[in-house]
This record gives structure tokens, C-alpha cells and sequence, in this order.
């Protein structure tokens, strides 16, 4: 007689999963999407943090404390600081010249940026897509000269520019001792601004111009579409992100630029003091460096809603 087959051994029962629930994965180290891990991942961006946190963060920190004490360059308060709680603030919002600095910034970041640098930057995008290569490498050059150099060297060329003695812009209108400087800063610092700054603008208006078909362009000349009807029902539709970003970059460089010290000191009479000039006439000619340092901490808030403005419209774009 054969003998019965042996038994198979008993295996051991899998764990009971919850009802309806999937499958957990086996727990091992925790990765990040490049699979580094999250030690090696902290190590690769730790140099970077500890840069951002020296001269971004710390920075500012600072500046937040300063801004709440009494705080100056030189004298008793300068070795030993006391509190003054909001005193800073409520001086700044009481403060003429001030509220003039703030008037004359949204002048020039209106005027230079918005307006100037927008409109001439596109304007340059537009007409140099079709010529030819030499003539647009050419103009380009020009347009990135002005942007790079350095701002002392372009503060002296402009100071030239505007003399009132010899200087150029006399000599072409034929007007021989206008101080433009003096009797029109605003004008001079918004002139200059534009031409300054129009490089950033046009390079990236040159880049956004080409995402728009062609062929849209084309069957609107076909339709006898005007250019105004070309810019607005073809072009804009493709481009009102990139018009929304160039506007929010410019418009915060402009309202920090300190550039138009280096052309009229804020002057005359404040004339032409913006903000980032009268933080600095504040704090190392008058010594103040805990109104200063308020100031300073009202113009980032500043930045930061229009940045919030910005992001608002962006997402109800898309």
C-alpha cells in the first residue's frame, strides 16, 4: 500500500487590512522626489539657506527692531538704544516729507515704469521683429548698454546730459542756461529712468511675442484688422501674463531704485526725493537710523501688497 501524501505546512495567516482600505507600503527612510533623501537634500540647500538667512532674513529682522527704538548714528543713543515702542511709525505717518517722498515714488515708478518702460520696452519688441537681424542685434546692443553699465557711470553721462552750462540737451534745443536738473528733477529722473530700464522690458516682450501663432496675425491682416485691433484682440490675450509680471518687476525696482540720488540728491527743496533718498538723507545725514529703519520696514509692507496685488490678478487670470 502507498502512504498518504504528507500535509502541507501551515503558513502563517497574512495581517487582517482595514475594511476597504489599501494596502500600506512597507516604511523605509523618507525620500524627496530625486530620492536623495532628506538628509542629503538639507545638505545640498543648507549653504544656500545660510546665505539667505545672513543677508535676506537677519537683515531684516534687524531692521524691524531697529525701527522700534531711538536708535541713531551718533551721540548717547548710539551706544545705548532705548524702546519706543511704534513712536517711529506714527512720527512717519505724521510726517510731511514723508508723505511728499511717497507722492514723488509713485510719480516715478508711474511715470518711468508703468508708463515709460512698459510702452517703449513693448514698442521696441514689436518693431524689431521684423527687420532684419543686424539692424535688431544692433539695437539690442544699444539697449542692453545702458541697462549694464555701471550707475555712477551713467549718473555723470546724464549730469552731462542736462547741464546747465554746455550741456548737450541745451545745445540741441538751443535753450543755453536751463538748469533741468533744478527747475524740472522729476521730469529728468523719469526721462532717465525709462531710458534706463527699457532693456528689461523689450527682451522680455521680445520673448513673449513669440509665443503668439503667426497665423492669428496673419488673419487679422486679412481681415483689414487695424494695428490697435491687431495689438488688442491677438497679441495682448497671449501676452497679459508676461505684461503682468514685467509691470509688477519694474514697478519694485523703480519705487527702490536710489539711482536719482546720484542726479539731484532729493533736491531741490525735496523736489525729487523719493523714498529710498529720503531713507538715506534720514539716516547718515540727519542720524536717525531708528526712523530710518521704520521707513524702511513701511516700504517692504508696501512691496509686499503690491506682490499680494500682483498674485491676486495673476491667479484670476488663469
Amino acid at each position: 500500500m502507498t502512504s498518504a501524501p504528507a500535509p502541507a505546512p501551515a503558513q502563517a495567516p497574512e495581517p487582517a487590512r482595514q475594511a476597504g482600505g489599501p494596502a500600506r507600503p512597507a516604511r523605509g527612510p523618507a525620500q524627496d522626489v530625486a530620492g536623495l533623501g532628506i538628509g542629503r537634500a538639507f545638505g545640498f540647500v543648507s549653504p544656500a539657506m545660510l546665505l539667505i538667512g545672513a543677508f535676506l532674513v537677519f537683515p531684516a529682522i534687524w531692521t524691524i527692531y531697529i525701527g522700534l527704538t531711538n536708535y541713531r548714528l551718533t551721540g548717547i543713543e548710539a551706544v545705548s538704544p532705548s524702546m519706543v515702542g511704534l513712536s517711529n511709525y506714527t512720527k512717519a505717518l505724521n510726517d510731511a516729507l514723508f508723505h511728499n517722498a511717497l507722492w514723488l515714488t509713485l510719480l516715478f515708478v508711474l511715470g518711468s515704469a508703468i508708463i515709460g518702460q512698459n510702452i517703449l520696452g513693448f514698442t521696441l519688441a514689436w518693431v524689431m521683429r521684423r527687420t532684419r537681424p543686424a539692424v535688431r542685434r544692433t539695437v539690442e546692443a544699444f539697449v542692453l548698454l545702458a541697462w549694464i553699465l555701471p550707475s555712477t557711470v551713467v549718473a555723470y553721462l546724464w549730469v552731462a546730459f542736462f547741464d546747465r552750462d554746455g550741456g548737450t540737451l541745451n545745445n540741441i534745443l538751443g535753450t543755453p542756461g536751463t538748469a533741468w536738473l533744478i527747475d524740472y528733477p522729476m521730469a529728468c529722473l523719469v526721462f532717465f529712468n525709462t531710458w534706463r530700464g527699457t532693456a528689461f522690458s523689450m527682451m522680455l516682450y521680445s520673448s513673449a511675442l513669440q509665443a503668439v501663432p503667426p497665423s492669428q496675425l496673419e488673419s487679422a491682416r486679412m481681415v483689414g484688422a487695424s494695428g490697435w485691433q491687431t495689438l488688442r484682440d491677438v497679441v495682448f490675450p497671449h501676452i497679459r501674463g508676461h505684461v503682468l509680471t514685467n509691470t509688477l518687476l519694474i514697478s519694485l525696482w523703480t519705487a527702490n531704485d536710489f539711482s536719482p540720488f546720484l542726479l539731484t540728491k532729493g533736491g531741490p527743496n525735496h523736489e525729487s526725493e523719493t523714498v529710498p533718498v529720503y531713507i538715506y538723507n534720514v539716516a547718515l545725514q540727519g542720524g536717525e537710523l531708528g526712523y530710518s529703519s521704520a521707513i524702511s520696514f513701511l516700504l517692504l509692507i508696501a512691496n509686499l501688497l503690491v506682490s499680494l496685488i500682483y498674485l491676486r490678478l495673476l491667479r484670476r487670470r488663469s
